[in-house]
């Protein structure tokens, strides 16, 4: 175990959570789209006080015209490129369909959508600046050099980009380890969570493998190179997220997939609406008028809005519970989900390792009290983890914990101090057994493999050499894990399974006790895209939830990524569709029942908004619809499928989403 009387080394990294990557972060206003969107909010809230203030139409139009070119002119040009290649795009869509409000004096009504519109394509370009930056801070986990030893022994720092396979490199106490490798020499204990998701440091000796990136404790340890660095697995890491994002299916709204034909048809018919009355001899002036009122009633605007509330509504209602989905895209892909694999520590579990048994044995005269504050006494001045969980368990019981002298650590062996004059020592069963008798290591050894068979770690607590009992430690289930395995079986139809680094057994007994049966443990991060695909390549749609950076390219493969907010990692949190802001496990049901609420009312608004489309064009056609008229009815419906989409804002939504 690690100890503070080794003095971190000045080039010691901040831990991966931490990891700097202010300096790739990009910033909102240095994208072009956040600027000309900004530019078109600003001048459509200086236009529209003066507006509704009553005053001249020469000091408020011009503002609604600068609104719709700096908000327009992107997209609409988009959407002239799209024309180009002989598709017709919501982007153009949009951009005529504020042009036709204009055109009609609905100008306010147009410099709206044109806001809305470009508002939307900057929150989507800043998505995906963010996280091509996180991939690219990422890449700071590993360190910029590292130090190898020559042929002559002597040692020289080196770019790690400059290793090759067979080179010996040393790793300090506190320093990350520059490239994969094995063991030759030396034992330590890694922090490889960034790698393998593994809750507490593993034990390294010679014949181990290491990982680039990995932060080493207080031993020293010579590698040899087994990886270049571009072939690592952090890089394989960058590289998976990087595959995945570019190669994952684009998703689109449901309005979208019938845009074109709609499109289409809708200019098809205008044209016609003008042009067959006019062949049969019909006024110009009122064919033209009845074409236009068919294109006014029969514009998408409506069947857009009748999509776009109650998405925005249920993203606003997750956000006030603590979850932030990141798109309407996302919002209506959650309500698809019908298959969930989660990562386990940090996301099943709390993350932090807790005492979950005090084992005095008999005759020592010592009870569970005892035991915990003499194994918190040789403790307290180390920095491990798990030493932490023994200090904090028994802070929590109340207990004074007495200072020590001659504090000792051993990497992989554990701590020894004097307490009161006698020795006290806290460490790995197998390797404070030496000096035990027969019976005692006997006794020692069945109780630490009853609690490492139930996948706890086993502390062997011994006084004056002699053992005297032993602490359990594992990291904890959430509270709300098991109900919410039972809220996802019974949403999907198939019970979640666990994706995890950690060790078979570990794993195992999290998974009994959450009541998930497919557990698929010891996987690095390829594995779990792995078996994302393998559940995708059956006809699932699978979310992923995590947090770590080795459960970033799963997110990014899933059909929709959920990372957890409070411990997650910032490329996780960047990859991910959506956030856990607080880490309430129980929501992640909640948001996938909330999505498909907002579903079933894109559904109704679209019947509302058909509806209505269809009897106004009826009307043009078969009749005569009065322009005020089409427009009224035309604004009618869309104040009708909008009003019904805030629903979702209710709280009682956010109720029923919970069951």
């Amino acid at each position: 175990m690690t100890s503070t009387l080794h003095p971190p080394t000045a080039d010691r990294p901040a831990p991966a959570r931490t990891a700097d990557v202010s300096r790739y972060r990009t910033r909102v206003l240095a994208l072009p789209e956040a600027r000309w969107a900004a530019a078109a909010t600003i001048l459509f809230l200086l236009a529209l006080p003066l507006q509704l203030a009553g005053a001249q139409a020469w000091a408020w139009g011009p503002l609604y015209a600068l609104s719709y070119a700096t908000g327009g002119w992107e997209p609409g040009w988009a959407g002239l490129r799209a024309l180009k290649e002989k598709t017709l795009d919501v982007d153009l869509l949009m951009v005529v369909a504020a042009l036709g409000a204009a055109a009609i004096g609905q100008v306010m009504d147009g410099a709206l959508l044109i806001v809305i519109f470009a508002t939307s394509g900057a929150l989507e370009a800043l998505a995906t600046a963010r996280t091509a930056d996180s991939v690219r801070g990422l890449l700071d986990l590993a360190p910029a050099t590292a130090t190898r030893i020559e042929v002559d022994g002597s040692e020289t720092t080196v770019p790690v980009e400059d290793l090759t396979v067979g080179d010996t490199v040393l790793v300090r106490p506190g320093e990350r380890v520059g490239a994969d490798g094995r063991v030759l020499d030396g034992v330590s204990e890694v922090d490889q969570a960034t790698i393998t998701g593994e809750p507490l440091p593993v034990v390294k000796e010679k014949g181990d493998e290491v990982f680039a990136g990995t932060l080493n404790g207080t031993g020293a340890l010579r590698v040899r190179v087994e990886r270049d660095a571009s072939d690592s697995v952090i890089a394989r890491i960058v590289r998976m997220v990087q595959e995945a994002s570019e190669t994952k299916a684009p998703t689109q709204l449901f309005i979208e997939k019938v845009e074109q034909r709609y499109s289409l048809g809708m200019v098809a018919a205008t044209l016609a609406v003008f042009l067959v009355p006019l062949a049969f001899g019909a006024d110009l002036t009122d064919s033209l008028l009845r074409a236009m009122t068919f294109m006014i009633v029969a514009s998408p605007c409506a069947v857009v809005l009748a999509t776009m509330p109650p998405l925005l509504s249920a993203i606003a209602n997750a956000g006030r519970h603590g979850v932030l989905v990141k798109s309407a895209v996302v919002m209506e892909r959650l309500g698809q989900v019908d298959a969930v694999a989660l990562d386990k520590t940090g996301t099943l579990t709390e993350g932090t390792p807790r005492v979950t048994d005090v084992r005095p044995f008999p005759g020592t005269g010592l009870d569970d009290e005892e035991l915990l504050l003499l194994a918190a006494a040789a403790e307290a001045p180390s920095e491990h983890p798990l030493a932490g969980a023994i200090v904090t368990a028994a802070r929590e019981r109340g207990l004074g914990i007495k200072p020590v002298v001659d504090f000792g650590s051993t990497p992989g062996v554990g701590v020894k101090a004097t307490l009161d004059g006698r020795m006290v020592e806290a460490g790995a069963p197998a390797r404070l057994l030496r000096e035990a008798d027969d019976a005692a290591s006997a006794h020692v050894k069945a109780l630490s493999g009853e609690l490492e068979e139930g996948g706890r770690t086993a502390v062997l607590v011994t006084l004056d050499g002699a053992p005297v009992g032993v602490l359990g430690i594992a990291d904890r289930l959430r509270p709300d894990a098991a109900a919410t395995m039972t809220s996802l079986a019974s949403l999907t139809g198939t019970t979640p399974l666990l994706l995890t680094g950690d060790n078979p057994r570990a794993a195992a007994r999290l998974a009994a006790e959450a009541g998930i049966e497919d557990v698929r443990a010891g996987l690095l991060p390829e594995d779990k895209v792995g078996a994302v695909r393998e559940l995708e390549t059956s006809g699932r749609k699978v979310m992923v939830v995590g947090d770590g950076v080795n459960d970033a390219p799963a997110l990014a493969a899933a059909h929709t990524g959920v990372a957890m907010g409070r411990v997650g990692s910032d490329l996780a949190l960047e990859t991910a569709d959506a956030v856990i802001v607080r880490d309430e496990l129980a929501t992640v049901p909640a948001v996938i029942s909330l999505s498909r609420q907002a579903r079933k009312l894109v559904v109704q608004n679209l019947v509302i908004a058909g509806v209505f489309i269809a009897g106004l064009v009826v009307w043009d056609l078969v009749g005569h619809l009065p322009l005020p008229l089409g427009v009224a009815g035309h604004e009618g419906s869309t104040v009708i499928v909008g009003l019904n989409g805030l629903r979702l804002l209710r709280e009682s939504a956010w109720r029923k989403a919970t069951g």
